[in-house]
């Protein structure tokens, strides 16, 4: 998948899309549903934890449509009409980008199917953990902050919608930092600014418009997701493993990232699954994602970074007596960030 349209993913779940295993919110934040509506002008009074899993709670617990566009300091724009439905333990949503090559992106809680209407193909997936902001581990006693601190900075209104406005400052180089607006009665997310350590924007992304609770129905969204006609599918299968299996280590970790799963899987649909992993980490914000195959070369590949927005890819080959590799990394993360990762990884046999 093209980097740009990868990322144009990644930011569109940032407000759309939670995992199943969602930790609740704190008994005095939750009603009924798990999520409390506050009166238009109270501010809850929250730490860093619970300010993140009330905006996490929120996009599992509300139905919405809206379209969002997506920003970087260097001209790239991009915008999608996302309708996402909440019944109950299932989240269907639709995303429709609206420029760049046409594309209809539908999720049915953990599968995903990615139509391209010019290619007539359907790409398939299962995604145990998928990308999202607040990314938290679900865990009571996440560690998220010893890393960030939060502070409400104010007011905001987003899309006609009134927003608290937060600050979330890394206390190290390691991680961007974030200003995020949320809604001011149900928690989600609505705007979201990525900030580099200097204070600078990197990314932005904000809904232009948005309508809580609106008439979209479940069967529906089923039915234009199951509807391949004329389409050849393609499916991604990914196979469990372990670093161990498959003889990678880090040789230390990099503060505040602990890992998350390790999958054989291809990079481009062609390569077999065996011959790719992909070790992914969290610090319950930002992730970051290494891929490892054997050095191909009759596929020289030119080493180097890069950084699009508030995405970083490092590509690197890597040698020792058991043979070359290619490593790639990719993360919503500083540069040097990956290449703390790099420098540490090592082969155990």
């Amino acid at each position: 998948m093209p980097m740009n349209v990868r990322r144009v993913l990644l930011l569109l779940s940032v407000f759309c899309m939670a995992q199943v295993a969602v930790a609740q919110t704190r008994s005095g934040s939750a009603g009924s549903k798990g999520q409390t509506l506050l009166p238009a002008g109270e501010a809850p009074s929250l730490g860093t934890v619970d300010w993140l899993r009330r905006m996490h709670a929120a996009s599992r617990q509300r139905t919405y449509v809206g379209t969002f566009v997506v920003s970087s300091p260097t001209g790239n724009l991009s915008s999608s009409r996302i309708w996402h439905v909440a019944d109950g333990d299932q989240l269907l949503e639709r995303i429709e980008a609206l420029s760049g090559a046409p594309r209809s992106t539908f999720r049915r809680n953990d599968h995903v199917m990615t139509f391209f209407p010019e290619d007539k193909v359907v790409k398939s997936e299962k995604r145990e953990n998928l990308d999202f902001f607040p990314n938290l581990p679900g865990a009571p006693d996440s560690t998220i902050g010893e890393f960030y601190d939060v502070r409400l900075l104010g007011k905001g209104r987003v899309a006609g919608f009134d927003a608290d406005v937060l600050q979330l400052a890394p206390r190290d180089g390691l991680r961007f930092g974030y200003r995020v607006w949320s809604e001011r009665r149900s928690g989600l997310v609505v705007a979201l600014q990525t900030v580099d350590v200097e204070g600078r924007v990197v990314e932005q992304s904000a809904f232009s418009e948005l309508q809580f609770d609106a008439p979209v129905k479940t069967h529906a969204l089923a039915q234009m997701m199951g509807n391949t006609a004329g389409y050849r599918v393609e499916k991604s299968e990914l196979e469990r493993t372990t670093p161990t299996a498959e003889g990678w280590a880090l040789r230390e970790p990099v503060a505040g990232f602990k890992p998350v799963n390790c999958y054989r899987r291809a990079l481009d649909g062609v390569a077999k699954p065996e011959r790719t992993m992909q070790w992914t980490f969290s610090d319950g914000l930002a992730s970051v994602s290494l891929f490892v195959e054997p050095y191909d070369a009759q596929r020289p590949a030119r080493e180097a970074v890069m950084t699009m927005g508030a995405t970083s890819t490092l590509a690197r080959r890597l040698s020792d007596k058991g043979g070359d590799w290619w490593l790639t990394v990719v993360g919503e993360v500083p540069p040097q960030t990956l290449q703390a990762f790099a420098q540490s990884l090592v082969r155990t046999r």
